[in-house]
C-alpha cells in the first residue's frame, strides 16, 4: 500500500486572513511601510490586572494539569458572566472551557454532527466555519443575506434551507466580517423558526461586548426554554479582553452536550492552559473599565473609517454596528482596468493594493462574497488614515 495523506486534511483551505497577514509581515521585514487592515485581533495590550493574575499563577505554582473541561473556579466565573451579561442560567456542568474560540466550535460540531449532517451557514460568514464543519464530517449549506438587510438572513430563508439532513445553524452576532447585529425582534423570529424546525443553533457571540451606536447584544438562548435547550452559546476572551494569544474559549450548552465535548477534549488536548485560566477568572471578575475604553476607541475608529470610505469612489458598505470590521463592496470596480490589468475580483484589487500601494486588505471570497473586502479598524487611527489615503489613491486611478 502506497503512503498517502488524509484526503480530509488536504481538502482544508488555508486561512486567507492569516496568509494576508504573513505576506504583509514579509514585506515589512524587507523594509516596506505596509499598512495592514487584516488584523483580527485588538491592537491593545491585555489589561494589566489580567497579566498580573497570570504572573501570580506562575509564582504560586499553578502550572499543572487542570480538569480537561476547565477549572471549577473559571466555570463559576463564566456562569456569573452568562447570568449578568447574557441573562442566561448555566451551571458549571454545562460549561466547557477550550483552547480558544475555534476549538470551542470544533468541539461543538464534533459533539452534534454525524457524517452527512447539514449545517446552515449564513453569508457572509467567518471563513473558518465551513472548514470546521467539514472537519467534523458535516456539510455546509450557505444562505446569503442581502446588503440591504445588512447581510442578515431571514426566518423565511432559514426555513427554506432546512432539509431532513439539517442538524444546526450557525448564528454569528455581532458578525465577522460584516459587523451586523441581529436585533431582539429578528432573533425572536429566528428562534421561533429554529424551534419549529427542531434544529440546533450554534450561537457565536465572540464579539458580544463590541457594539456601537446604542446597539445592544442579545443572546438568542435567553428567550425561552425551547430555544435555550437547542442553543450552544460560544464565546471567549480574545476580542473583548485583547487576549487572542491566551487561547481561552468557552461554551454553554446542555449538560449532555457539555459531557460529550469534555470527553473528546480530554483525549484531544487535555485541559486549556492553566495559567490562562487563572487570568481569565480575573478578566471576567475584575474591573471592566479597560473593556469599555477599548470599545470606545474602536467606535471612534469605526466612525472615522466610515466617513472616509463613504467619500471614496466606486465603493459601498452597510454600516457595521459591532465587532471591528468594515465590509466593503467593490462590485463597481469589477471589470475596470489598472495599468492594463483587468480587475476580476476583490482578490485582484487586494493584490494590487499590497504590491503597489503597500496596503494589506482581506479579500472576501472565502467569506462568501468574492467582490468584497474586509478592513479591520483594530489598528491605530494614524495607520487607518495612512492606509485609507492609499486605498483612495488607487480607487481614483480607476
Amino acid at each position: 500500500m502506497a503512503l498517502t495523506l488524509s484526503t480530509k486534511a488536504q481538502a482544508v483551505k488555508p486561512s486567507s486572513t492569516l496568509a494576508i497577514t504573513a505576506k504583509a509581515k514579509e514585506l515589512r521585514a524587507q523594509g516596506m511601510d505596509v499598512v495592514g487592515f487584516g488584523a483580527g485581533e485588538p491592537d491593545f495590550n491585555t489589561p494589566e490586572n489580567v497579566c498580573n493574575a497570570a504572573i501570580n499563577a506562575i509564582t504560586d505554582g499553578f502550572t499543572k494539569y487542570t480538569p480537561a473541561s476547565g477549572t471549577q473556579e473559571l466555570k463559576e466565573a463564566i456562569c456569573r458572566k452568562f447570568k449578568k451579561f447574557n441573562h442566561l442560567d448555566y451551571k458549571p456542568n454545562q460549561i466547557v472551557i477550550s483552547n480558544g474560540g475555534k476549538h470551542a466550535l470544533s468541539n461543538v460540531f464534533d459533539a452534534i454532527l454525524n457524517p452527512g449532517d447539514e449545517v446552515i451557514i449564513p453569508g457572509s460568514y467567518w471563513l473558518s466555519y465551513p472548514e470546521i464543519v467539514k472537519l467534523s464530517d458535516g456539510v455546509p449549506v450557505y444562505v446569503f443575506g442581502a446588503k440591504e438587510n445588512e447581510y442578515k438572513i431571514t426566518p423565511e430563508q432559514i426555513e427554506k434551507a432546512v432539509t431532513n439532513k439539517t442538524k444546526a445553524i450557525i448564528l454569528n452576532t455581532p458578525s465577522n466580517p460584516t459587523g451586523a447585529i441581529y436585533s431582539e425582534e429578528e432573533l425572536r423570529a429566528i428562534a421561533d423558526t429554529i424551534v419549529k424546525c427542531d434544529i440546533y443553533v450554534v450561537a457565536d457571540e465572540m464579539y458580544e461586548y463590541l457594539t456601537y451606536g446604542g446597539e445592544k447584544h442579545v443572546s438568542i438562548a435567553s428567550f425561552n426554554d425551547e430555544i435555550y435547550k437547542r442553543t450552544i452559546t460560544c464565546s471567549g476572551l480574545s476580542k473583548s479582553y485583547s487576549m487572542t494569544g491566551w487561547r481561552i474559549g468557552y461554551t454553554g450548552s446542555s449538560a449532555e452536550i457539555a459531557k460529550l465535548m469534555s470527553s473528546m477534549q480530554s483525549h484531544a488536548t487535555s485541559n486549556p492552559n492553566s495559567i490562562a485560566q487563572k487570568a481569565a477568572v480575573e478578566a471576567l471578575d475584575g474591573p471592566q473599565d479597560t473593556v469599555e475604553r477599548m470599545r470606545e476607541e474602536f467606535d471612534q475608529r469605526r466612525m472615522h473609517m466610515m466617513d472616509r470610505v463613504r467619500a471614496m469612489p466606486h465603493v459601498d458598505f452597510a454600516e457595521p454596528k459591532g465587532a471591528f470590521y468594515l465590509f466593503v463592496d467593490l462590485s463597481a470596480i469589477i471589470g475596470k482596468e489598472y495599468q492594463g490589468k483587468k480587475i476580476e475580483s476583490a482578490a485582484d484589487a487586494a493584490d494590487i493594493l499590497l504590491e503597489d500601494f503597500y496596503v494589506a486588505v482581506v479579500p472576501c471570497a472565502d467569506f462568501g462574497f468574492p467582490n468584497h473586502m474586509r478592513l479591520s479598524y483594530a489598528i491605530s487611527l494614524v495607520q487607518i488614515e495612512a492606509g485609507l489615503n492609499r486605498i483612495e489613491k488607487f480607487l481614483k486611478m480607476l
